[in-house]
């Protein structure tokens, strides 16, 4: 099917948009570094191709030098095509690496018919692939977590774990010997799905060993789509909030030390504003807005 001169413009934009997000986040927490290795985790989801796609244009352009290499985790589920990713990753001609653990059988064997096997999945899951990352000599452990997981995660720990908390951009893993980096942090899910279509991506659906999907996340996701829809703009302005964090107007004493303040303190972060009528932004800020910088001009 041939394309139009209009398709082919939106396709582009759409590729330099994700460029420039990935390239902003990269820049903002200092994810990738001179002579770093980057381990890929790849899925077979649209998130995580596009996560590979990114990072080896970034490395083709970058001012700075890295590798990357892509790691699968065939967990053994029945009917996993495990012909597919293998497939895709020689065509790009890059170093990887399929790991084959049966974890499939573990978490049936410990949880229960009918309840969510997602957790213990996760949690084998990142074992596995942290003592991959040290067999690799991996610097760096990449997840191709966007913009409205995070988003999701927020909502999720307010809601049910009572905690201002969501995925970081970057962090040092659970056993304290590799630090994790989300290069997609910036990126929307909207335009994740626009781009697995653009670039054909053989996606491999997460559906193979029958569990449901997390009822919580996607009664969030669908609370926040509904907010989107009747208020766009609203998201982005929730994922501005929590790159803007004001320590003395939340309640956290272990966050700042509200016992000290006293008449000679200061006004502290613009002061008692607390019956103001809050600071509205109709469009996103132009340090939002800016393009790649100190990682890679496109």
């Amino acid at each position: 099917m041939s394309v139009t001169a209009k398709q082919q413009y939106n396709h582009n934009k759409l590729q330099k948009r994700i460029r420039r997000h990935v390239g902003q986040a990269i820049a903002d927490y200092n994810m990738i570094e001179d002579g770093d290795k980057i381990m890929v985790c790849l899925s077979g989801g649209k998130d995580s191709y596009a996560m590979l796609d990114i990072l080896l244009n970034l490395r083709a352009h970058a001012p700075i030098n890295f590798d990357v290499v892509a790691v699968n985790l065939d967990q053994k589920q029945p009917g996993f095509p495990e012909h597919i990713l293998p497939e895709y990753l020689k065509g790009l001609d890059i170093e990887y690496k399929i790991v084959e653990e049966d974890t499939y059988s573990i978490v049936k064997d410990k949880i229960p018919e009918g309840k969510t096997t997602c957790s213990l999945c996760s949690r084998l899951r990142r074992g596995i692939l942290y003592r991959t990352a040290t067999e690799l000599g991996a610097t760096k452990i990449a997840l191709g977590h966007h913009r409205d997981d995070i988003l999701e995660t927020l909502f999720l720990n307010m809601f049910h774990g009572g905690k201002l908390k969501t995925m970081p951009p970057k962090l040092v893993s659970d056993d304290g010997k590799h630090v994790v980096i989300r290069p997609m942090a910036y990126c929307k899910e909207s335009d994740m799905e626009k781009y697995a279509e653009l670039k054909s991506f053989p996606i491999i659906p997460c559906n193979l060993c029958g569990s449901q999907e997390n009822l919580q996340r996607q009664a969030i996701k669908q609370m926040l789509n509904d907010w989107e829809k009747r208020f766009p703009g609203r998201i982005e302005s929730m994922f501005r909030s929590v790159q803007n964090v004001v320590p003395s107007h939340l309640l956290d004493h272990q966050q700042f030390d509200f016992k000290s303040i006293n008449r000679d303190s200061g006004i502290i972060d613009g002061g008692d504003i607390g019956f103001d009528a809050p600071e509205l932004e109709d469009q996103p800020s132009q340090q939002s807005q800016a393009g790649i910088v100190q990682v890679v001009e496109l």
